[in-house]
């Protein structure tokens, strides 16, 4: 890798989805080499062609991942990932009449990549494991996403046509429930089954209780008593059974998603630190070491991973006005999977809860009293990762007693 100092020339590149903008400058700013290429093969071998005379050029791009990205890696050039929201403030600067377009873009971020690279940080390339491991979980995550889309279509048709459905079951993202209106997609079908059926269908998904299973035949007999009109039947249950039948579907996806998922976490070394925390359990776990991968230089302190992680504020201040608020410029699916981890983490760890009901005592929101707890679970974990130690309960416990952690005197009113 050459020394900053001995680099005479500086590309960026303008990425879209079927081609690309690259541009190279000399130490005076001067533009000595643009070009524009298609998004394949051909393409980008003309631009292996054309970048000959700068071998090892260091490139400065708007993005971490992705195709581009690779192909630049593999062309032999150093990648400089920056933030889009500072490739506009650079941009601006260079045009601040608002002018836009691709060649200006790519030129004003190599510019800035002269000026200012030197305090960049090059994109190292990652583990394959952990690459994979990343898009996995965050298409799983995707999946989870489409699953609630459905779910809430359901229920708004549910809500149209079959509201004995909605009375009978509370918990829409079971798979029961969509095996219900397979059965049963209308009040009519409900009601012509007949008792035996009923009570077949509770046996068969294991949803016999004493308790609930003889409120639940209740409604069942009454399920044409209050329901929508002739039409609204007939045109929402054909979209209750689409929604239902594709949530099926997605959950046998989702089901292949976490097996290919556990077994590549189980595959790392860093395994069984993520898996030692409290509450990441199977599923948050994964998603952790995915975020934050293995590089242990990446985050030189506990601030930077929960500045990251956007658990930590930003501070406003101007003359006497000094005030806080949210992150948002930060890894969003890491920020929600801390999220999570924290929320269930006071289900299993004694002094998380405590924590957490000390912030909620100050009257801080559910979520800030969480954001704190993330944040403190932040600076125990980019320890343990330092140190490659899994999480020790007793051990935390006595480094509380030993620099007298307010969690522990904490005393709830």
């Amino acid at each position: 890798m050459k020394q900053w100092q001995e680099r005479r020339h500086f590309g960026a590149l303008d990425w879209a989805s079927d081609h690309h903008d690259l541009v190279v400058v000399d130490r005076t700013g001067e533009l000595v080499e643009s070009v524009t290429f298609a998004h394949s093969g051909p393409g980008w071998q003309e631009l292996r062609a054309r970048l000959k005379p700068y071998p090892g050029l260091a490139v400065a791009v708007e993005t971490n991942q992705g195709a581009a990205v690779q192909q630049l890696i593999e062309a032999g050039l150093a990648v400089y990932p920056v933030n889009p929201k500072s490739a506009q403030r650079y941009r601006e600067r260079k045009a601040p009449s608002g002018v836009k377009d691709d060649q200006l873009d790519a030129w004003s971020l190599a510019d800035a990549l002269r000026l200012d690279g030197h305090g960049w940080r090059v994109l190292v390339p990652e583990d394959p494991l952990i690459e994979q491991l990343r898009l996995l979980c965050r298409d799983e995550i995707a999946l989870i996403e489409q699953r609630t889309a459905l779910v809430n279509q359901l229920l708004q048709a549910l809500r149209e046509y079959y509201p004995a459905a909605l009375e009978a079951f509370d918990n829409w993202t079971k798979e029961y429930t969509w095996r219900f209106l397979e059965s049963f997609p209308t009040p009519e079908r409900l009601q012509s089954a007949g008792k035996r059926r009923w009570e077949k269908f509770l046996h068969t998904h294991k949803l016999w209780r004493p308790d609930t299973a003889p409120k639940r035949l209740e409604i069942f007999a009454r399920g044409t008593a209050f329901s929508g009109s002739p039409a609204q039947i007939a045109a929402k249950s054909l979209l209750a059974l689409s929604c239902a039948r594709v949530l099926l579907t997605l959950e046998r996806q989702l089901l292949t998603y976490r097996a290919a998922i556990e077994k590549l976490f189980a595959e790392h070394p860093d395994s069984s630190l993520f898996g030692s925390l409290p509450g990441a359990g199977p599923k948050l776990a994964p998603r952790l070491l995915a975020e934050m991968g293995d590089k242990r230089d990446r985050f030189r302190g506990p601030q930077s991973l929960q500045c990251h992680a956007g658990t930590a504020p930003i501070t406003i201040q101007s003359g006497q006005i000094r005030r806080h608020r949210l992150r948002r410029a930060c890894d969003l699916t890491l920020r929600s999977t801390v999220h999570q981890w924290a929320d269930h983490s006071r289900k299993t760890c004694p002094w998380a809860q405590t924590y957490y009901r000390a912030h909620r005592a100050k009257g801080q929101s559910h979520a800030c009293a969480l954001r704190c707890l993330g944040q403190r679970w932040l600076k125990i974990l980019w320890k343990m990762w330092q140190t490659r130690s899994p999480y020790n309960e007793a051990l935390h416990t006595r480094n509380q007693t030993k620099h007298g952690s307010w969690v522990l005197q904490f005393k709830p009113a």
